[in-house]
């Protein structure tokens, strides 16, 4: 049987881009067990509050919730297990440089199947303030009024 080629997204973390200014951008595996990947095929996945630590030179994921696979029975995992990233040894190196500056964190920001593989977007991101995320609300109202008023006068 062929593997089906292309990018199909599983989940995205929306909440990250209202709390956060994404600096940079990193593609990461995943290790996931047993029915975890049936799991996240289905699509039963949650990446609100999820989170990657970075120590001893590896790379976790914390509160990423993985729903228990419907036909695992007595073979699904904990579903909030801490799940490691695969991440080249300079990737680490640098994420976690990055990571220790004051004001910054790593957020995944979405999972998808990548040619039959399950990877991660990873973020780096520094947290907004609440001023911050009041301009960026009012300049999405004021982009959607303005194309509301262009959509009408066609």
């Amino acid at each position: 049987m062929a593997e089906k080629k292309g990018i199909k997204v599983m989940a995205h973390n929306r909440k990250a881009f209202h709390d956060y200014f994404v600096e940079e951008k990193y593609e990461a595996g995943i290790e996931l067990r047993g029915t975890e990947v049936k799991s996240v095929r289905a699509g039963t996945l949650n990446l609100k509050d999820s989170y990657v630590i970075v120590k001893n030179g590896e790379a976790y994921v914390h509160s990423m919730h993985i729903s228990p696979y419907d036909k695992g029975n007595i073979f699904n995992h904990d579903p909030d297990r801490p799940k490691r990233l695969l991440l080249h040894k300079k990737e680490l190196g640098k994420l976690y440089a990055l990571v220790k500056q004051d004001g910054y964190a790593l957020i995944p920001l979405s999972v998808y199947l990548k040619d039959a593989r399950v990877k991660v977007e990873l973020g780096v991101c520094r947290g907004k303030k609440n001023y911050d995320k009041r301009e960026a609300s009012a300049q999405r109202d004021a982009k959607r009024e303005m194309d509301r008023v262009m959509k009408t006068r066609r």
